[in-house]
């Protein structure tokens, strides 16, 4: 049995980043996100899409009950936050020199002001 190569998405959220919730039952809500997936194409963001999951009593967790915790939402369900207003993400490639090479550094950028953002 051969393992599959799994494809990594390429997304322009990174963790640590504010996003804006642009579709979905959060619609609107703002949040840090803490997980980014790059394998499944979504994100985990501070305080949205909730959930409740039923946890029985184990040694782990003698009490057992109701946990919330956030699930993942797909990537493209939410925008990078610039300076307070939701902008898309690009990329800016430059040629520098670095020890006497050649080498191409590559930016995010606000697309909706331009400026780099890391």
């Amino acid at each position: 049995m051969t393992k599959k190569k799994q494809h990594l998405i390429k997304l322009k959220i990174k963790k640590g980043d504010t996003v804006l919730v642009t579709t979905g039952k959060d619609k609107g809500a703002k949040g840090k996100v803490l997980i980014a997936d790059r394998v499944r194409g979504r994100v985990v963001v501070e305080g949205v899409n909730i959930v409740k999951r039923h946890r029985k009593a184990s040694p782990m967790n003698p009490q057992g009950g109701i946990n919330e915790s956030e699930a993942p939402i797909d990537a493209s369900n939410v925008m990078y936050i610039h300076k307070g207003k939701p902008t898309r993400i690009g990329y800016k490639v430059e040629r520098k020199e670095v020890n006497g090479k050649l080498v191409n550094v590559k930016y995010r950028v606000a697309k909706s002001t331009g400026e780099v953002i890391d």
